[in-house]
């Protein structure tokens, strides 16, 4: 019977590119920039390397429809690459093959990198191809913002929240993560806003203003995994090691069934809890140190605390509003800025997640480092909220 991968895997190096319009940097430059930190802080060679997994959504933009563009960009000459990609899930749907390989022993050494250049599409979001067929032939209205606005709606209208509550909480969070990015020179965004400032922005699709929208940037992230043992004999200590990583996809009943009533995400609630059960997690809310996760809007951000099981239904404006998750907070959330100061190049999200919490378990997050950080989660939601795919992983020190 299959045991899960806790513990079997460890990070020895992670890298980041600075996130932002990198008019200066192309997609090879871009991966170079990542993987060049992560190869340092390995203290490896670049043979020891036997697998990798490019992750980007967006080929034709990008690096193609492979993974070449990954091995000639950083010369990893007589391995495999594969290139992945699961809407907005891809950074860490390419985090999870690797870990996966070297689990499995089928190698000693992997590497995952996720990158995008969105910056040069010409377009001030999304390609209009974000979702292919879905959106552009049998829904040709659709927009991110206004689903996840609709998002907003049916939470608001489930829990009889006021619209000047829910619009003060999302406000909130948009608030939190801009003061959060402050402190991070890898950030795209890095000004503070007030709440003020949130709640007069300009309407995108109501209740979501301006501030309550991720923008798009360039941006690459890369890590480097092997077993524990091998880690110990690099001289690594105080290993952070994988203690679980779940996808799970929607089946299309969400969009075509009667029993989903649009104020959550069920991907994110089954995923969430598989990797509780993995983890050997039995109240995350306690034992949780620091959340990333998938703030494309505001609203998201808000909802998956409860899918999460961090704050009880309907009980996370709450939990907001009381700071629960501000930077100094009990749990904090996005104390990188998260997709509202990274932006989202969609291949490198999930693995840019991974880079803060490795940061952090590490000690060298720098001005805004927590105080000896457990166990950090990362969730990726890709796709509608009606269709969608959510990833959710969990690192940790080994010994923890």
């Amino acid at each position: 019977m299959a045991s899960g991968i806790r513990d079997k895997v460890a990070i020895v190096g992670m890298g980041c590119a600075k996130f932002g319009e990198r008019w200066d940097a192309g997609a090879e430059a871009l991966m170079a920039e990542a993987f060049e930190e992560a190869l340092c802080d390995a203290a490896i060679e670049k043979t020891s390397i036997q697998a990798a997994w490019l992750a980007t959504a967006f080929e034709q933009y990008n690096v193609g429809k492979s993974g070449i563009p990954l091995a000639t960009a950083l010369r990893l000459r007589g391995i495999s690459v594969t290139r992945v990609e699961n809407y907005c899930a891809s950074g860490t749907e390419a985090f999870r093959g690797a870990v996966y390989a070297v689990a499995s022993g089928a190698c000693d050494i992997a590497l995952a990198l996720g990158v995008e250049k969105l910056k040069d599409t010409g377009f001030g979001g999304l390609p209009p191809n974000a979702i292919g067929l879905l959106a552009h032939e049998a829904m040709p209205n659709y927009s991110a913002p206004g689903n996840f606005a609709q998002l907003a709606g049916a939470y608001a209208a489930k829990y009889s929240v006021d619209p000047g509550v829910l619009k003060r909480a999302i406000g909130h969070v948009s608030v939190k993560s801009h003061a959060n990015g402050t402190k991070n020179p890898k950030a795209h965004l890095r000004n503070p806003v007030t709440l003020e400032q949130v709640l007069a922005a300009p309407i995108v699709a109501e209740p979501l203003g301006v501030f309550d929208c991720c923008g798009v940037s360039d941006g690459a992230a890369c890590a480097i995994v092997t077993t524990p043992d091998i880690a110990r004999g690099l001289g690594k200590k105080d290993l952070v090691t994988v203690k679980a990583i779940q996808l799970c996809t929607s089946d299309g009943s969400e969009a075509y069934g009667s029993h989903w009533d649009g104020s959550s995400f069920e991907t994110t609630r089954v995923a969430a809890k598989r990797a509780y059960d993995e983890a050997g997690i039995q109240c995350p809310r306690d034992e949780l140190s620091m959340l990333e996760v998938h703030d494309c809007f505001s609203i998201t951000e808000l909802v998956t605390m409860e899918d999460l099981q961090i704050s009880p239904r309907g009980g996370a404006i709450a939990d907001v509003l009381n700071g629960f998750f501000d930077g100094d907070g009990r749990l904090p959330c996005q104390i990188d800025g998260g997709l509202k100061c990274f932006g989202h190049p969609i291949g490198a999200s999930g693995i840019r997640m991974i880079y803060e919490g490795y940061l952090q378990l590490t000690g060298r997050a720098g001005p805004r480092q927590l105080a000896d950080p457990a166990l950090c989660l990362t969730h990726n939601l890709g796709g509608a909220p009606f269709l969608n795919v959510a990833a959710v992983s969990i690192i940790g020190h080994e010994c923890r």
